[in-house]
């Protein structure tokens, strides 16, 4: 349940509670109900005072104070019931005790009025509390993220200590990026020069890239160079269960922002509301989502040239968003922010260890060599991990190894104390040498790094493998090659023992997404021919993207090519049996392998990138 109605529902239970504590102790009072025995025992002693009766029912005062029958504390005055059968001379007793009867009742009692009163409390206190929470929440919608369903003060800028805002000297390894972002610096600086010329700037950049490549940075960054204010807001922060109040925040933060113009508004993960419209909305498509799209539609529409606020947004679907807002007028320029290449991947270590002691052996070039596919968080968060191997060794500078060592674990996963016997110990042994081996021998594979036996995450062994060089097309020989060398510890274990074990699912889900990607995506099968059968980013969609006979064709394609994959793996490791056993025997000695330890172990010549043999 929400916490507005949460609270509303609380604070009526509490006021109908006060109330009835409220009434009981006017309407009922201290006096107790006594027995009428206890009564005429009262009168025998000559401890009543005075007495008050109406019909049967009786009132009275004692002189002094007398324990509660059956009870708890004294009383004096009471209450209680002449029975019908009772034939008693109490009028005699009383007269003969001097106890005056009176006409006026002993007790007090509320009039009718103040029991009208009374009883009409908790509803004129409940009806005070729904009003005046109605008029907050009135008082959020009206003023835009205000009041109880949302923060009280209009957004800011977001604050920057002097001499440390985000330039692009802090950005590396997507130069062709910052290019595309430096004419929204350039307009930012000097905006006269652009209206002179007739020229209007992009109302909206779209970072578009996968998760870490920097996007948030790049918005800091072009914030930072032109040294102009910088709101951030998330997506997110927009959507509220209440219709309507997304919208107003929405109005409210470029409100803000043309008060301070020229400035930049950065909206992260923008896919949360830019959806297309239509999938999921709500009833009659009204939904708090679409009514938050619409007003950022609207308020980018507004803008004028003279206006000087530029929306630049990032997501990793920019596929999903609605095409009202990445048209021409909306966000002009979707720029992609991939992950960078080997000197990206330099520079953006040697940013993220000017702050670290690294010592002479350090040689970055060999790091961002060895790491192909990290994004500058990736590399970051290994920065920040050799940083911590260090001082954990007591070290005063970050070598090579620690390194290399918080690369393992980043790539990898932490080590494992984990005894296994020694026939598991050896058979993982013979698994990863069937797939580092397979690896060596294959034309054109990833030269093989590492290769350890020592539990790592959820793997009894590690093989790493990882390219000289970066690579963005592949061919069907590179990609069989990367079966054969996944298939290469089943493999394996079956020429060696005789037998297939359960070590082998994640090289089984690896194999079956290349499979797949070949024959159903890339066009690498003939029967299937040159079309998309599956979908890239929907694996929930296979089976609907196309005929059920195109999609049997599609398994039947997967499974030969596996097949052939695995007949190949087994019979390069039967030929090649003596070299096994040697990177196996190795392996059971060292437990870890490095590059030129398991070459060598292997007897297989390492061919380095200009051809020569290492």
């Amino acid at each position: 349940m929400p916490g507005g109605w949460l609270g509303l529902l609380l604070a009526a239970a509490v006021v109908f509670l006060v109330t009835n504590l409220i009434l009981q102790s006017f309407n009922g009072g201290d006096e107790p109900t006594i027995s009428y025995t206890e009564f005429s025992r009262q009168v025998a002693a000559g401890n009543v005072s005075t007495i008050y009766s109406k019909g049967d029912a009786i009132e009275g005062e004692l002189k002094d104070k007398q324990p509660v029958p059956d009870g708890d504390g004294d009383y004096t005055k009471f209450t209680t019931q002449r029975p019908l059968f009772a034939e008693d001379d109490l009028w005699q007793q009383l007269t003969a005790q001097n106890v005056t009867v009176t006409a006026e009742p002993v007790v007090e009692r509320p009039g009718l009025l103040t029991n009208l009163l009374f009883s009409m409390a908790p509803i004129v206190l409940l009806v005070v509390l729904w009003l005046f929470i109605a008029r907050r929440m009135r008082a959020g919608l009206a003023g835009g993220a205000g009041g109880m369903l949302g923060r009280k003060e209009p957004p800011k800028p977001v604050e920057v200590e002097a001499g440390r805002r985000t330039t692009f000297d802090d950005v590396a390894g997507i130069d062709e990026v910052r290019g595309e972002l430096n004419d929204v610096v350039d307009f930012l600086r000097n905006p006269e020069a652009y209206w002179r010329m007739g020229a209007k700037m992009p109302r909206g950049v779209l970072l578009s890239g996968p998760p870490g490549t920097g996007k948030t940075l790049l918005a800091r960054a072009v914030a930072g160079e032109a040294g102009v204010p910088f709101f951030s807001a998330s997506a997110s922060e927009f959507i509220e269960m209440i219709v309507g109040v997304g919208a107003s925040r929405v109005r409210e933060l470029f409100n803000e922002a043309r008060k301070v113009a020229p400035a930049i508004i950065f909206i992260d993960e923008i896919d949360t509301i830019g959806r297309a419209r239509g999938a999921g909305a709500g009833m009659g498509g009204h939904d708090e989502r679409e009514q938050t799209l619409n007003q950022i539609l609207t308020e980018m529409d507004g803008f004028s040239g003279s206006e000087g606020v530029i929306v630049i947004a990032a997501t990793n679907r920019a596929d999903v968003l609605d095409p009202a807002l990445t048209r021409p007028g909306r966000f002009d320029r979707v720029v992609s922010v991939s992950p960078p290449d080997r000197g990206g991947r330099e520079a953006i270590l040697r940013i993220h260890t000017r702050g670290i002691p690294l010592a002479p052996d350090v040689d970055l070039l060999q790091v961002a060599r060895t790491t192909p596919g990290m994004t500058g968080a990736d590399l970051a968060n290994l920065a920040n991990e050799a940083a911590l191997l260090a001082v954990k060794r007591r070290q005063e500078q970050v070598t090579q190894s620690d390194l290399s060592d918080a690369l393992e674990k980043v790539q990898l996963g932490a080590e494992r104390q984990l005894v296994m016997p020694v026939e598991e110990r050896r058979r993982t042994a013979f698994h990863e040498s069937g797939h580092a081996l397979l690896g060596m021998l294959q034309p054109g594979a990833d030269p093989v790094r590492k290769v350890t036996i020592v539990p790592r995450g959820r793997a009894l062994g590690v093989t790493l493998s990882t390219p000289d060089t970066d690579k963005y097309a592949y061919t069907e020989e590179y990609l069989r090659g990367r079966i054969i060398g996944a298939l290469g510890g089943m493999a394996a274990e079956e020429v060696v023992f005789g037998v297939v074990t359960t070590g082998s699912e994640s090289d089984l889900e690896q194999v079956t997404n290349l499979a797949r990607g070949m024959v159903g995506r890339w066009g690498m099968s003939d029967r299937v021919g040159r079309l998309t059968a599956i979908p890239s980013d929907a694996q929930q969609a296979y089976g609907l993207s196309a005929a059920p006979g195109t999609l049997d064709t599609v398994d039947s394609e997967m499974r030969r090519i596996v097949d052939e994959c695995y007949e190949s793996a087994c019979r390069l490791l039967r030929d090649n049996r003596a070299r096994l056993d040697g990177l196996a025997g190795a392996l059971l000695e060292s437990e870890t392998l490095d590059e030129d330890a398991a070459y060598r172990a292997a007897g297989v010549p390492r061919l380095r990138k200009n051809g020569d043999q290492g």
